[in-house]
């Protein structure tokens, strides 16, 4: 056959023809690389707790009013009279002890 379409070079299909990258996959392939960054950025966040903390957000900097080690402490009156009760309970078991032992 001598016909010119016989002859035809195929410039898609050609082994030096540039890739083309369908878009969907290319998103595919940006959301596994963001996923993979991510995950490599929390392993080594586990493997070295050393390396501190950074942040810049303004209330990060806050300050806790009721946690702080200058605040007074508040306790529930429930709470102090379970506590007075326990304490008198154990000066009797104390002073029972004492007595038992001598």
């Amino acid at each position: 056959s001598v016909d010119g379409a016989c002859f035809g070079r195929n410039y898609f299909s050609r082994s030096s023809a540039p890739d083309v990258e369908d878009s969907e996959l290319a998103e595919e392939r940006a959301a596994i690389l963001a996923e993979v960054a991510s995950l490599k950025k929390l392993a080594v966040d586990y493997l070295h707790p050393e390396v501190g903390v950074t942040s810049v957000d303004g209330a990060c900097f806050g300050r806790n009013y009721f946690s702080r080690a200058s605040a007074p402490d508040v306790e529930d009156v429930e709470l102090a009279n379970e506590r007075a009760a326990v304490l008198a309970e154990v000066a009797s078991l104390k002073k029972l002890a004492v007595d038992y032992l001598h």
